[in-house]
């Protein structure tokens, strides 16, 4: 019988020698049985302070309101809404990896859609608490919903930006929530049959009997692919709900066309930046460089720079809309990105998302573990320029001087904030301790197609073209993973 095989001039999805499928399932389920390490004591203690920095600082806000914060009459919005808006980007990934790679069978995401998918769970969880927390009256949310005549005659007012959030918001984490948790069932099986005591019977419990017979496994791709059609639309829909926030408003610098498409671009570009900051610790730490390899962090990286370039676009197009409109105020709002007193947050904002993302032109940056970290972070650190840009530099000048105001940050701001980003880290560090972060399930899928011993096999057995065998051979120098020693005489 003959064997299929990948094209040689195909880069390995899974690197090293003697990799087998007890392998794969031992080396990701390695921090899932055993203690953790001192590096990931060390973050979660990290993580665990920010996240009691969030509860201290969301508590004092309940306690005497959001005049705790900075607003004034004019900046009525500002960093609630941006980190709320800069949640729900970061969030965005996730669903891409998981739904729409998978429709187009994109094989690279086997290895990083599980992290992704949690993150975006997690992201979407710190949105919704800004959602909540900007109210004012967080007792008073239960009325965001639908709720029946029984509670009184109050109905949804579905003119409120806000509910416009609860309804994105909640139908978005909730086909994340179930995509995720559809496709953890095989390896929570795994675990399960690993396990013994209440480990066992809680991980029984969350595999929801999975037998591993071909029906499951038939009923497993169905709705897998139902999801994901469910999913994909979601992508463009939640963050150009969110947009619409802005964009239904007569704001100069808000009410443009161009926010959906925008906003849709620029979530993406931050949500990839997130899931790079993740992965590219997670798989040193974790030892999972064969199942997390350079292929896919130069994917990563490729889609980085594709999404960033269309936010440089968008920002160019935005300037030509207020150039073209010939609207004094529409003017006035852009110019005063550069001149005005937030003029270092524009040139973040516009040096962090176009200037440095350009660097992933060259190869060599985009296969540097330690550049494309870094990079990752700057991307997310001009994205949340971007959203104060946006908020704060457009509402600091009102349409009469006499309204003029600056924006000042109190420590509550700062707190709920950067609280946020240890509660995100938080939840996620304990995922790695009980879940797996990469799919086991889909990864075996790859063995014996994309693994690098199998290239090896090929090119020992196959009559392959010499060029391609040099083609093959020059594509391995990026890999961190393999042993470049081993192809010298091939």
């Amino acid at each position: 019988m003959s064997s299929q095989h990948e094209s040689i001039i195909r880069e390995p999805l899974i690197t090293g020698d003697n990799i087998t499928y007890s392998k794969i399932t031992n080396d990701i389920l390695f921090p899932v049985e055993n203690m953790p390490n001192k590096a990931w004591w060390i973050g979660f203690s990290v993580a665990s302070l920010g996240a009691l920095l969030w509860l201290c600082a969301v508590s004092y806000t309940f306690w005497y309101g959001i005049g705790a914060w900075g607003l004034n009459k004019t900046v009525g919005w500002a960093w609630d809404i941006t980190g709320f808006v800069w949640w729900v980007g970061i969030g965005h990934a996730g669903t891409l990896i998981s739904a729409v790679l998978l429709l187009f069978r994109q094989n690279w995401r086997n290895s990083i859609n599980r992290s992704a998918e949690a993150m975006t769970i997690f992201a979407v969880i710190c949105a919704a608490t800004y959602v909540v927390s900007h109210m004012g009256r967080p007792w008073m949310a239960l009325y965001t919903l639908p709720l029946p005549n029984q509670y009184g005659s109050l109905w949804v007012n579905f003119n409120s930006p806000l509910v416009w959030d609860v309804f994105a918001i909640s139908t978005y984490f909730s086909v994340s929530l179930v995509f995720w948790y559809t496709g953890l069932l095989p390896d929570i099986a795994t675990i399960r049959d690993r396990s013994t005591g209440i480990r066992r019977k809680i991980y029984s419990v969350m595999s929801f009997g999975w037998n591993g017979s071909v029906k499951t496994w038939q009923r497993f791709e169905a709705v897998s692919l139902v999801l994901a059609g469910v999913a994909t639309p979601l992508v463009l829909s939640v963050h150009t709900i969110v947009s619409m926030d802005f964009a239904t408003s007569l704001e100069p610098g808000w009410h443009t066309t161009i926010f959906p498409p925008y906003f849709v671009a620029g979530a993406i570009f931050s949500g990839f930046a997130m899931v790079q900051t993740l992965l590219l610790v997670t798989r040193k730490v974790l030892g999972l460089e064969n199942y997390i390899t350079m292929f896919h962090i130069e994917s990563m990286n490729k889609i980085i720079l594709t999404t960033g370039s269309i936010v440089g676009v968008a920002y160019l197009t935005e300037f030509f809309i207020a150039y073209y409109s010939g609207g004094e105020y529409e003017q006035y709002t852009f110019l005063n990105r550069f001149i005005g007193p937030y003029w270092w947050a524009g040139c973040m904002m516009y040096g962090c998302n176009v200037l440095m993302t350009q660097l992933m032109w060259f190869k060599s940056v985009r296969t540097n573990i330690a550049i494309s970290w870094a990079l990752s972070i700057i991307v997310n650190i001009g994205m949340w320029f971007e959203r104060f840009v946006i908020i704060v530099v457009s509402l600091h000048r009102d349409f009469l001087p006499s309204s003029w105001a600056m924006f000042h940050p109190t420590w509550v701001d700062v707190s709920v904030f950067i609280g946020s980003i240890g509660l995100f880290f938080t939840m996620f560090l304990l995922f790695l301790r009980v879940l797996p972060s990469v799919a086991m399930a889909e990864v075996k899928l790859l063995l014996k197609s994309s693994s690098e011993q199998e290239k090896k096999k090929l090119l020992k057995h196959g009559n392959i073209d010499t060029a391609q065998v040099e083609y093959y051979k020059d594509s391995l120098i990026k890999y961190d993973s393999i042993e470049q020693a081993e192809y010298q005489n091939t």
